[in-house]
């Protein structure tokens, strides 16, 4: 998966030129973005924009011929789209096509920060992240952080946590991430001692101090025991 420097390329959609110059005024006063499109149309967006060379757009919903949700299904490439929209019933149908963030109008500026300092915390991960490969017969993850390889005893990994398309991997004493999800690492020989007790989490289960009805304790930290994973805890206590 590709990585990106900021500043990241990010494009406006939107039919409404209020709005749209309201969008742009807010994004402008964040430097990890480069605005390279500004577009009153989807049509005119799919003219001039190459998906492999947009990483995050601020897209309107209900828009004239094709609408933004037709887009994003047009632009999956695009690492990040945050949709902008009056029409709050769009927000479950946005979500199942990786929507990022969803801003309900008129667009306040502190909701929009919000968004903002959350969108720079991800692409910095993105950013930082590389993938990892395990090595063959040992308990050594080896994980590619820029431009330095660092070695993991997987013994010392904590929990997982999963970030969208990455992977948190806790330690004692700090944090990683790798570009995969955490189902695929779990499905990997050298994570067998790994229990998943949420759709985020995954544990360590020689590091597990308490478990209760609603949480696992493991080195001080609380996790939560997801639903439809409980069944699978209870056989631990």
């Amino acid at each position: 998966m590709d990585t990106f420097n900021p500043p990241y390329s990010c494009i406006i959609v939107d039919d409404d030129e209020i709005d749209r110059l309201t969008t742009l005024s807010f994004a402008r006063k964040f430097p990890f973005l480069d605005i390279s499109g500004i577009y009153a149309s989807t049509e005119e967006a799919l003219k001039n924009v190459n998906a492999s060379h947009v990483q995050v757009m601020l897209l309107d919903i209900d828009l004239p011929g094709l609408s933004g949700l037709e887009f994003r299904r047009l632009m999956m490439d695009v690492p990040v789209c945050i949709f902008i929209t009056a029409y709050t019933e769009h927000a479950i149908k946005s979500f199942e096509l990786a929507a990022f963030d969803f801003l309900e109008k008129p667009l306040t500026n502190d909701r929009f920060t919000l968004s903002m300092h959350r969108l720079e915390e991800y692409m910095d991960i993105r950013q930082k992240a590389s993938l990892f490969e395990i090595s063959l017969g040992g308990d050594i993850l080896y994980i590619k952080d820029g431009y330095d390889q660092i070695k993991l005893k997987l013994h010392e990994i904590l929990y997982l946590e999963a970030l969208k398309d990455y992977t948190k991997i806790v330690t004692v004493n700090k944090n990683y991430c790798v570009v995969s999800n955490i189902g695929t690492l779990l499905k990997g020989k050298a994570f067998n001692t790994f229990l998943r007790i949420h759709r985020s989490y995954a544990v360590q289960q020689n590091f597990i101090q308490r478990i209760t009805s609603n949480t696992v304790v493991i080195n001080n930290f609380e996790l939560p025991i997801g639903r439809s994973y409980k069944d699978m805890v209870k056989t631990l206590k």
